[in-house]
């Protein structure tokens, strides 16, 4: 079992001037425990505290891909509607080729009205938003091809869809689709990701859903078993280590192969703990 490092909250510490420096020293520390990858979040205003720290992500990442040589890095999941899909594919590929190819494209459908509507982003019903995901999709495999030439949609029209230089090592950088909706999110993870991004909310409810995906997979003639499986850990892991040990061990017999860890004190501080407590027996489940 993989362990991710969610790095969600910039308010610890309360000063602004130290937010790069603690970022620093965490990733630090996560990398040297074995940490497998490193996420922010990909929104402009803190959740429930607009008035709180945050930053860009892929800016961040940028950061955070300078300072460590071996994490896989990625937004737990950038939102749809932030970036038009030309520019989205570019802007990964920059952090795959800094970060000497370890950048992974994390998305999903987006769904935070206030930042959207507080900072002049366009807000549309809930099925366009899946509609100019699927695009979006469509657009960074396009991209990532060998095939520069125009890209039609309803919601996107490219003339060329050129990137150069292309990912490093590979022809098509891994996609993430994160989220659990049945009915359009695990389709599709079937149709296009290389991994799903569930939040862990019970083995049976996981269970539940990779059913959905098993079932999505053998609609569309996808490999179920091509897909890697992550859940994120919504509780506070170092409450109770063994408990969330127990948990991942029920996790990992479901075929998840990495779980996400969000810190609940200071980062720095967590880092560490994670790393005594957590980290070295992780790495035995699975």
């Amino acid at each position: 079992m993989k362990l991710g490092f969610h790095y969600w909250n910039y308010s610890t510490p309360d000063d602004p001037a130290q937010i790069a420096s603690t970022l620093a020293e965490t990733a630090r520390i996560a990398e040297q425990s074995g940490v497998s990858s490193f996420s922010v979040m990909d929104h402009y205003f803190q959740m429930e505290r607009a008035e709180e720290p945050m930053l860009e992500g892929y800016t961040t990442l940028g950061y955070v891909a300078a300072l460590t040589e071996r994490m896989t890095l990625r937004i737990l999941v950038t939102g749809v509607m932030y970036r038009h899909p030309g520019l989205l594919a570019k802007i990964v590929t920059t952090l795959d080729v800094l970060s000497g190819g370890r950048a992974e494209l994390g998305i999903g459908a987006s769904w935070y009205e206030r930042e959207q509507r507080g900072l002049g982003v366009p807000v549309v019903p809930v099925a366009e938003r899946f509609e100019r995901l699927e695009e979006t999709l469509q657009i960074c495999r396009r991209m990532w091809s060998d095939d520069n030439g125009p890209y039609r949609g309803r919601h996107y029209q490219l003339e060329e869809t050129l990137c150069v230089p292309a990912p490093l090592g590979r022809s098509q950088l891994p996609i993430m689709v994160g989220g659990g909706g049945e009915k359009k999110t695990l389709l599709l993870v079937a149709r296009y990701g290389d991994a799903c991004n569930l939040f862990a909310t019970g083995v049976d409810d996981v269970a539940r859903k990779l059913e959905v995906l098993r079932t999505h997979c053998a609609a569309e003639n996808r490999d179920y078993d091509a897909i890697e499986k992550t859940v994120a850990a919504m509780g506070p892991t170092l409450d109770d280590p063994d408990a969330f040990l127990a948990d991942a061990q029920q996790y990992a017999k479901l075929g998840v192969s990495e779980i996400q860890v969000m810190p609940d004190r200071h980062p720095v501080a967590f880092a560490e703990q994670l790393a005594e407590r957590i980290t070295p027996r992780l790495a035995d489940i699975g």
